[in-house]
Protein backbone atom coordinates (compact mmCIF):
# COMPACT_ATOMS: atom_id res chain seq x y z
CA UNK A 1 0.00 0.00 0.00
CA UNK A 2 2.69 2.55 1.16
CA UNK A 3 4.63 1.75 -2.36
CA UNK A 4 1.51 2.05 -4.43
CA UNK A 5 0.75 5.37 -2.80
CA UNK A 6 4.32 6.41 -3.24
CA UNK A 7 4.33 5.60 -7.10
CA UNK A 8 1.38 7.41 -7.06
CA UNK A 9 2.60 10.56 -5.72
CA UNK A 10 6.18 10.23 -8.20
CA UNK A 11 3.70 9.74 -11.32
CA UNK A 12 1.66 13.67 -10.30
CA UNK A 13 4.69 15.25 -9.73
CA UNK A 14 6.24 13.66 -13.06
CA UNK A 15 3.47 14.71 -14.67
CA UNK A 16 3.36 18.45 -13.02
CA UNK A 17 6.75 18.73 -13.95
CA UNK A 18 5.92 17.55 -17.70
CA UNK A 19 3.10 19.90 -18.48
CA UNK A 20 4.73 23.07 -16.86
CA UNK A 21 8.03 22.05 -19.59
CA UNK A 22 5.61 21.98 -22.14
CA UNK A 23 4.23 25.27 -21.19
CA UNK A 24 7.47 26.67 -20.97
CA UNK A 25 8.48 25.84 -24.77
CA UNK A 26 5.28 27.18 -25.70
CA UNK A 27 6.46 30.10 -24.12
CA UNK A 28 10.05 29.76 -25.76
CA UNK A 29 8.38 29.24 -29.36
CA UNK A 30 6.11 32.51 -28.98
CA UNK A 31 8.98 34.64 -27.43
CA UNK A 32 11.29 33.44 -30.25
CA UNK A 33 8.90 34.02 -33.35
CA UNK A 34 7.91 37.70 -31.66
CA UNK A 35 11.25 39.21 -31.27
CA UNK A 36 13.26 37.70 -34.42
CA UNK A 37 12.53 37.27 -37.88
CA UNK A 38 12.37 33.82 -38.96
CA UNK A 39 13.73 32.24 -42.57
CA UNK A 40 12.01 29.03 -43.60
CA UNK A 41 13.08 26.09 -45.59
CA UNK A 42 10.13 24.88 -47.04
CA UNK A 43 10.28 20.80 -47.48
CA UNK A 44 7.34 19.81 -49.47
CA UNK A 45 8.84 16.49 -50.70
CA UNK A 46 9.65 15.00 -47.25
CA UNK A 47 8.20 11.99 -45.24
CA UNK A 48 9.36 13.37 -42.74
CA UNK A 49 10.20 17.35 -42.21
CA UNK A 50 7.45 20.12 -43.42
CA UNK A 51 9.31 22.96 -42.72
CA UNK A 52 12.39 24.23 -40.53
CA UNK A 53 12.80 27.98 -39.40
CA UNK A 54 15.46 29.22 -37.98
CA UNK A 55 15.71 32.43 -36.00
CA UNK A 56 18.57 34.14 -34.21
CA UNK A 57 17.50 36.14 -30.54
CA UNK A 58 19.64 37.93 -29.16
CA UNK A 59 19.50 39.38 -25.56
CA UNK A 60 20.28 42.70 -23.91
CA UNK A 61 24.07 41.63 -22.93
CA UNK A 62 24.15 41.21 -26.78
CA UNK A 63 24.89 37.75 -26.32
CA UNK A 64 23.02 35.72 -29.26
CA UNK A 65 21.05 32.72 -29.38
CA UNK A 66 20.03 30.68 -32.31
CA UNK A 67 17.37 28.15 -32.45
CA UNK A 68 15.50 26.45 -35.47
CA UNK A 69 11.49 25.64 -35.25
CA UNK A 70 10.93 22.14 -36.64
CA UNK A 71 7.90 20.97 -37.38
CA UNK A 72 7.08 17.07 -38.56
CA UNK A 73 4.49 16.02 -41.82
CA UNK A 74 3.45 13.42 -39.26
CA UNK A 75 1.99 16.11 -36.13
CA UNK A 76 2.43 19.05 -37.73
CA UNK A 77 3.30 20.58 -34.69
CA UNK A 78 6.32 22.82 -33.57
CA UNK A 79 9.28 22.12 -31.59
CA UNK A 80 12.02 24.16 -30.78
CA UNK A 81 15.71 23.60 -30.89
CA UNK A 82 18.56 25.72 -29.51
CA UNK A 83 21.07 24.99 -32.47
CA UNK A 84 24.85 26.30 -33.09
CA UNK A 85 25.41 29.27 -35.14
CA UNK A 86 26.78 27.29 -37.93
CA UNK A 87 23.65 25.19 -38.08
CA UNK A 88 21.33 27.12 -41.08
CA UNK A 89 23.96 26.91 -43.21
CA UNK A 90 24.85 23.56 -42.82
CA UNK A 91 21.09 22.50 -43.35
CA UNK A 92 20.38 25.08 -45.83
CA UNK A 93 23.23 22.47 -47.61
CA UNK A 94 21.57 19.29 -47.45
CA UNK A 95 18.08 19.33 -47.03
CA UNK A 96 17.30 19.18 -50.48
CA UNK A 97 18.68 16.43 -51.13
CA UNK A 98 16.92 15.11 -48.08
CA UNK A 99 15.28 16.97 -45.71
CA UNK A 100 14.85 14.16 -42.70
CA UNK A 101 18.71 13.34 -43.14
CA UNK A 102 19.89 17.10 -42.76
CA UNK A 103 17.31 17.51 -39.75
CA UNK A 104 19.22 14.10 -38.37
CA UNK A 105 22.79 15.40 -39.31
CA UNK A 106 22.48 19.00 -37.96
CA UNK A 107 19.21 19.69 -35.49
CA UNK A 108 18.64 16.29 -33.99
CA UNK A 109 22.23 16.56 -32.09
CA UNK A 110 21.07 19.50 -29.99
CA UNK A 111 17.71 17.65 -28.62
CA UNK A 112 18.82 17.71 -25.22
CA UNK A 113 19.60 21.85 -24.91
CA UNK A 114 16.21 22.56 -24.13
CA UNK A 115 14.36 19.78 -23.57
CA UNK A 116 11.42 20.67 -26.02
CA UNK A 117 12.13 18.48 -28.64
CA UNK A 118 10.48 14.53 -29.24
CA UNK A 119 12.07 11.88 -28.25
CA UNK A 120 12.52 9.96 -31.96
CA UNK A 121 14.86 6.92 -32.17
Amino acid sequence: MKNSVILSLLFVFGLYFSLNAQSSCSELIDYVKSNSYGSTYYSYDSDAISQVTFYEVTDDNYNTYYFALVRFTSSYTDYIYRVGSNTKSNYSFDYMDSAGKAFWEHIQPYNEVLDCAPELD
